[in-house]
């Protein structure tokens, strides 16, 4: 990639459909990716199975909204393989800093970060880019949250880039090309709004 990337680059690039990453942790050179099949989580079916609401009563967990949003992508990127280069770690940073890009924080009864997910929301679109795991569940907790808050804000389209597994499981679909710029571009002419940052509950 030549020219020169800014939050604001990121921002038209998410509303026009693509999305950056990078080959490894140590690659410089970032891409754009435009998947002829997107991933999504309709926001009225996310699933929660019986043992994962189990968990999130169980008070073992807490949650936070942007707290913490860097050592959340930290956390995403702290695996063998990553497309979160040092560039990439730095926009998304300032995309925080511009209420661009918000985080869920997930912390254990000792109150360390124990899982997390984070995203750019445009308009009602929420672009979900990874969540991280450090015991098991933080991330379907996160993940759980995150749909949670969305629905109250009054977000329309969550993105999840893929289909993986994991994510079909929890009620995340595939969807075509055209499907998806059609359901992206009412998205971002609506509003929405996260809450401020803070604990936020569990959606129990």
């Amino acid at each position: 990639m030549t020219a020169t990337l800014t939050p604001e680059l990121l921002l038209t690039a998410y509303a026009t459909g693509v999305f950056p990453m990078s080959e490894s942790r140590n690659d410089p050179e970032i891409f754009w990716v435009d998947p002829k099949r997107r991933g999504v989580i309709p926001l009225d079916g996310f699933h929660i199975s019986r043992s994962l609401r189990r968990r999130m009563r169980s008070a073992e967990f807490t949650a936070t909204l942007d707290t913490d949003f860097r050592a959340v992508v930290e956390g995403c990127a702290d695996r063998p393989e990553t497309w979160i280069n040092a560039q990439i770690f730095d926009l998304y940073g300032q995309l925080h800093d511009l209420g661009a890009a918000h985080s869920i924080e997930i912390r254990d009864r000792s109150g360390e970060l124990v899982g997390g997910v984070y995203g750019v929301a445009l308009g009602a679109a929420f672009f979900g880019e990874s969540m991280f795991s450090r015991t098991t569940d933080a991330s379907k907790i996160a993940l759980a949250t995150l749909v949670h808050l969305l629905r109250g804000a009054g977000f329309r389209l969550f993105d999840t880039q893929f289909l993986t597994p994991h994510l079909a499981s929890l009620g995340a679909v595939e969807v075509s090309r055209a499907s998806y710029r059609a359901a992206l571009a009412e998205a971002i002419r609506a509003e929405a709004e996260f809450p401020p940052s803070g604990p936020t509950a569990l959606p129990v």
